[in-house]
């Protein structure tokens, strides 16, 4: 049961789910900070501009690609009751979202290590 497709699905959209809501704190919490004045917004700013947060990035892109994919995977197994390709599906989006956030990362790295 914990190493079928279904199980890894279920797990991997509630920790992206979990990732993406962290996120959305730490997103407000630094856009927030410009009603504190300019000096404390660009501290934020500055220190989500580390090479951790950089790398952080990526992470997020994974997770908003994943989510995404995963989701449309569940719509298409729910609505069109395709429940025999389950496992097929669950492999493409996983793999699609592979492509995308290596495709997407790599520019983020080069940005980085240009810095």
């Amino acid at each position: 049961m914990y190493k079928s497709t279904g199980f890894i699905s279920f797990v991997l959209r509630r920790f992206t789910g979990v990732a993406l809501v962290l996120y959305l704190f730490l997103h407000m919490w630094v856009i927030g900070s410009a009603l504190s004045g300019p000096d404390t917004f660009d501290a934020r700013l500055n220190m989500v501009q580390t090479p951790f947060f950089k790398l952080a990035e990526i992470a997020l892109l994974a997770a908003v690609v994943y989510h995404a994919f995963d989701g449309l995977r569940l719509l298409i197994v729910h609505y069109f009751n395709v429940t025999n390709y389950r496992q097929s599906l669950f492999y493409a989006a996983f793999g699609i979202s592979a492509i995308l956030t290596i495709a997407g990362g790599i520019p983020i790295l080069l940005f980085m290590l240009e810095g």
